[in-house]
């Protein structure tokens, strides 16, 4: 088994998507250039955004409207569940609240999250199957915490609540952003207001604790938040801030922290170790769907993210799915510094705790490395096809929040 430690300097090669699409006429060219190392300018935000461009592409919405139409699986197994789900239904009444408390006393966070599934989903309907119905109440919710939400606040888990709710609402409100029903102004306004800050701070602070201690979750909910945000706002600063710390930033959320070991195993598959998994297996799987979404949405603006550093977010995926599956991996002491004042901790074992947690995340990364690409992506595979598919979203993994990490419906929208 080798290994390499994450202070080696790794060979990139990363693809300049923006520019392949440039060359390519919007094709994705990706795939013909195969692994050579493609020379890449300095990193900057589109000079046009483009929209839909975050979870969700034109092509996406078009490919999902006609297959469901023609009552084509997988899409039609994966609208079915949408339409299940009863955060979807055009009857859902939005519980709009000035502040939203997540850690300490007077949590009311579950508000927000089942609030934002049922905007999302409804947004998918409409985009999707064309219900006026579903535009109106997606319109509705999101216009409500718009011009009511003032301030999130609790605990150090108020950053993950900006984080989290921050990428997700912002990604409902991209689908509605061309409705005439829907106020894309509040919204924007609303997003940098209330939650950027917050995003920026976790960033640029971390709570005033040490740089290792909060987990690459806590860092990747930020990064896709801010993320988001300047995609719906076209701020070209707040890309190249998410896009940058992706790239290099000094916290775990960067892709070096996240993925600090990597190996090769038996049957010659390129692997990552994860920074969460000697905790457990459920934060693990959510931090495919962190970053995961930082890659979508990043290359729907044109940015490749997703084979940045030779790839090294795949080779996690892969560890975490392989494991997640029932396959046994590699694991080196991973030790970190916490508290304020970097008192050292060690995991020395990968963690067995909610092992095989079903999140739906894995059909967005199966269907772009193996489908996108053209990538032999073996252990994501069998964790989509033999655990996951087809996926559903926020209401049908449980009523607490883990449940609601994930936007969710990667068969009805990713399968290709």
């Amino acid at each position: 088994m080798s290994r390499t430690s994450p202070h080696e300097h790794l060979r990139r090669t990363e693809l300049s998507r923006r520019g392949l699409l440039k060359t390519a006429g919007g094709l994705t060219a990706a795939v013909a250039l195969g692994g050579a190392t493609v020379a890449t300018a300095a990193h900057a935000a589109p000079a046009t955004f483009t929209h839909p461009g975050m979870l969700h592409n034109a092509g996406d919405i078009n490919r999902a409207k006609v297959r469901v139409a023609a009552g084509t699986d997988p899409w039609l197994s994966g609208w079915n569940r949408l339409t299940a789900n009863s955060h979807s239904q055009s009857t859902w009444t939005n519980r709009a609240t000035a502040t939203i408390i997540r850690g300490g006393d007077g949590q009311n966070y579950s508000l927000l999250y089942n609030d934002i599934a049922a905007a999302y989903q409804n947004a998918l309907r409409w985009k999707v199957g064309g219900t006026e119905a579903n535009a109106v109440c997606a319109a509705n919710i999101l216009n409500a915490w718009s011009s009511t939400l003032t301030s999130v606040t609790g605990n150090a888990d108020r950053f993950l609540a900006a984080g989290l709710y921050g990428w997700q609402f912002a990604n409902a409100c991209e689908l509605m952003r061309d409705y005439s029903g829907f106020n894309l102004a509040a919204a924007q306004q609303m997003l940098a207001n209330v939650f950027y800050p917050l995003n920026n701070s976790f960033l640029t602070n971390h709570n005033d604790a040490c740089i290792t201690n909060y987990w690459a979750n806590w860092d990747l909910c930020n990064m896709a938040s801010i993320l988001a945000i300047a995609i719906l706002n076209e701020d070209s600063a707040k890309y190249d801030q998410a896009v940058s710390y992706f790239k290099s930033g000094a916290g775990n959320g960067s892709i070096a922290h996240a993925v600090p070991y990597l190996y090769t195993d038996s049957d010659g598959y390129a692997l990552g170790q994860w920074q969460e998994s000697g905790r457990d297996q459920g934060h693990t799987v959510l931090g495919m769907g962190q970053m995961g979404a930082i890659c979508e949405m990043a290359w729907n603006q044109g940015d490749d993210l997703y084979s940045y550093d030779s790839r090294r977010f795949m080779k996690a995926a892969q560890y975490v799915a392989k494991y997640n599956s029932g396959s046994d991996v590699p694991f080196t002491t991973y030790t970190w510094g916490t508290g304020q004042s970097c008192a050292q901790s060690s995991q020395t074992v990968v963690s067995s705790a909610s092992r095989g947690q079903i999140r739906p995340v894995w059909a967005m990364l199966h269907f772009h490395y193996n489908r996108r690409i053209g990538l032999d992506d073996k252990y994501i595979s069998a964790m989509y096809y033999n655990l996951v598919a087809p996926e559903g979203g926020g209401g049908d993994y449980g009523s607490d929040s883990g449940g609601y990490d994930q936007l969710g419906f990667g068969t009805l929208m990713y399968a290709k």
